[in-house]
């Protein structure tokens, strides 16, 4: 059935929150075939939002189209990002960038982190991942074409950026207490030198905890505002992704991001925390370990003894 020019219009204007409330029922074609229908009855969109119509067309059901969607774009980003640092691992030429250059992964270490980490999507984040799009859907969550505008997905993303920081601040912190740290935190850092791989080489239970922040962030934000589409918050994922990745990489370049915006966490403030399993306990930004005094490093230990100086000068 494909999507006449008068229903793409209702399709516009919001009366369905749903592609497949107005593809039903679910066509036999072939997905390109669909992509060709859509295409000829609505010239206004552009080439990927009729891809993005097509495919929700030939599903023919919302959740499996959602589901399948998300679960493939996280493995490919999540794999597809590790795969590179894995392979500069391998290039002798690049150890002078490696933060801890005499702890190299070897092939065994990274693939049994492998091993663990598929275990974790297959049975952690793909039965959440499964239940994402009804849930939210139920927040009114758009799955809709057109697009967002990039302004509208780009001040939205820097949004989820300083909420999933604060969450994973607090939460990451309170990990360190005795209790946490030994029965579910202490996973993550038996690499005392990160690797990319290891971004998401956790328990089960830090993964939902720490997860909530990646999500939670924009559901709450659609509950709130009911403006949010499921595109904004795919790339604000694969945005987080690329961020876990790169900060469990082990490596400092001399154009890393932190140079050009020095309160971008990166690699080296991470790193430091494996190194020395306390403090640097954000994500994306250095302000909440500046602010409350968690920084870690010969940096911050100077800084600290300089502070401590100055009192006691001031006091004499």
């Amino acid at each position: 059935m494909p999507l006449t020019t008068y229903t793409m219009d209702v399709f516009n204007n919001a009366t369905y929150t749903s592609i497949a409330d107005v593809m039903l029922p679910h066509t036999q074609n072939t997905y390109w075939h669909e992509f060709d229908e859509i295409s000829r009855y609505n010239v206004q969109l552009n080439y990927f939002e009729r891809l993005w119509a097509a495919w929700y067309a030939f599903m023919g059901n919302d959740v499996l189209a959602t589901g399948i969607m998300s679960f493939l774009m996280h493995e490919l980003v999540y794999f597809g990002r590790s795969i590179p640092w894995m392979i500069i691992d391998r290039i002798p030429a690049m150890n002078k960038y490696k933060i801890q250059n005499q702890k190299v992964p070897s092939a065994k270490e990274q693939w049994d982190c492998a091993k663990l980490v598929l275990l974790s999507h297959f049975t952690v984040e793909l039965p959440q991942i499964w239940f994402f799009h009804p849930m939210a859907q139920y927040f009114g969550l758009a799955t809709t074409v057109p697009f967002p505008s990039l302004f509208t997905m780009a001040y939205q993303i820097a949004i989820f950026f300083v909420f999933e920081d604060a969450w994973h601040y607090w939460s990451h912190r309170a990990m360190h207490w005795g209790p946490l740290y030994k029965n579910v935190h202490k996973i993550h850092h038996q690499y005392s030198a990160p690797f990319g791989l290891a971004a998401e080489y956790a328990s089960p239970i830090e993964v939902m905890i720490l997860g909530l922040g990646t999500v939670g962030a924009p559901i709450i934000w659609c509950a709130i505002t009911k403006d949010l589409h499921i595109l904004t918050m795919y790339i604000w994922i694969v945005l987080r992704l690329f961020q876990a990745i790169d900060a469990h990489s082990g490596y400092e370049f001399p154009y890393s991001l932190h140079h050009f915006l020095p309160f971008w966490a990166g690699a080296d403030h991470h790193d430091t925390h494996h190194e020395k399993f306390i403090g640097n306990y954000s994500s994306s930004f250095r302000w909440w370990d500046y602010c409350l005094d968690t920084e870690s490093g010969p940096e911050a230990a100077k800084r600290r003894r300089e502070r401590k100086l100055g009192k006691a000068k001031k006091a004499a």
